[in-house]
């Protein structure tokens, strides 16, 4: 039997790059374990974090240091001065773009490899930019009659403004969402750049480092709750997981705290009733449904236990993929191993192809 070759993309220039590898390797182990082995072979693709595509031996090098060439090296390795210079794809059959944040899990990369023609693994460019804005993702949402704490968009230019602007821009916060609220620049992923604020103070610096970030920026109420997530996985009739819950002693669940050993506890299943999982798992299907979803997504919610409420709170379109990462464990305590999984998403990227031709 012909295997189907596997591009397998990682790195990029976001700041996730290492996290990106590390699910990299996770997803190509199991791609070589079990049945897979048998299905598939997978050719590594590496963009490193000056934007160049490297094929060959650095991808693997990089994947089994588990960490990023030094800038040196890559220039040593890889004499073409161009970023945009890309490695022969010709011996690709699906893509999986293991990219996380800006400039590859927003649409961009989606895009390129849309003009491929070459089925890849999770959201078109529609899905994947709506789920890295979080203000359009938040649009989406309240079309859609998804519960959502309140928020205000800002602009960049609300804030490097003239004197008289910016002042009522933070009076206009305080008087709709109150303190504590959260800063959070619209289209970072991991946490970057997002700032809890109580004061006028910490406000208007926290909008200053945001703008500093990404033009587009977003303003939430802060709320008292419980940080429960759930996995999706399909194309149109999408399936839930079972849901898990993220706890920390920190202030709130920063890059920090999301990517150091120890900083966080995931408990899967969450200790929550059949009836506020029920809806968790239904809201979960709804939201990505609402942004045109494909493959696979995370969608993180706001359980208030002491009013029962239930609040969206954003979703990831290509979530961590590590072997502790939550999207595979929630799937893993579903019934769904790493390896089947992994399967399951070059599948639902194939059927998603056909529709499309």
């Amino acid at each position: 039997m012909t295997k189907m070759r596997i591009g397998l993309l990682f790195g990029g220039r976001s700041g996730e790059h290492e996290v990106s590898i590390s699910s990299a390797r996770a997803i190509a182990r199991a791609l070589a374990s079990d049945e897979n082995a048998t299905k598939y072979e997978v050719e590594l693709f590496y963009i490193q974090k000056d934007g160049r595509w490297l094929s060959g031996n650095i991808p693997q090098q990089v994947l089994e240091a588990g960490k990023p060439l030094e800038i040196e090296q890559q220039k040593a390795e890889n004499e073409s001065p161009l970023s945009l210079e890309f490695p022969s794809f010709n011996a690709v059959d699906v893509w999986f773009p293991v990219l996380h944040g800006p400039n590859g899990e927003d649409g961009t990369v989606q895009g390129l490899l849309k003009l491929m023609q070459i089925p890849f693994v999770g959201s078109g460019v529609l899905g994947s930019a709506m789920g890295m804005d979080k203000i359009a993702m938040k649009m989406a949402f309240a079309h859609a009659g998804l519960p959502q704490v309140k928020y205000i968009a800002v602009n960049r230019s609300q804030i490097w403004s003239n004197p008289c602007v910016f002042p009522k821009l933070c009076d206009q916060i305080e008087e709709t969402l109150g303190y504590p609220c959260f800063v959070k620049p619209a289209n970072l992923g991991s946490s970057v750049g997002i700032s809890k604020v109580r004061s006028r103070a910490e406000l208007e610096a926290a909008l200053d480092s945001a703008a500093s970030y990404d033009r587009r920026i977003i303003v939430e109420a802060g709320v008292i709750a419980r940080e429960l997530e759930c996995a999706v996985l399909g194309n149109d009739n999408p399936q839930a997981s079972t849901v898990g819950e993220i706890s920390f002693n920190s202030d709130f669940y920063d890059y920090e705290t999301k990517y150091t050993q120890g900083q966080a506890d995931l408990s899967i299943p969450a200790k929550a009733s059949s009836a506020i999982i029920s809806k968790i798992q239904e809201m979960a299907v709804q939201a990505f449904l609402a942004i045109d979803g494909a493959g696979l997504g995370r969608v993180d919610f706001f359980y208030v236990e002491s009013t029962g409420e239930v609040l969206i709170n954003e979703i990831n379109t290509f979530p961590g993929f590590t072997a502790t990462s939550m999207y595979p464990q929630l799937w893993e305590a579903s019934g769904i191993s790493f390896p089947e999984l992994v399967d399951r998403l070059i599948q639902l990227a194939l059927e998603r192809h056909g529709e499309k031709s």
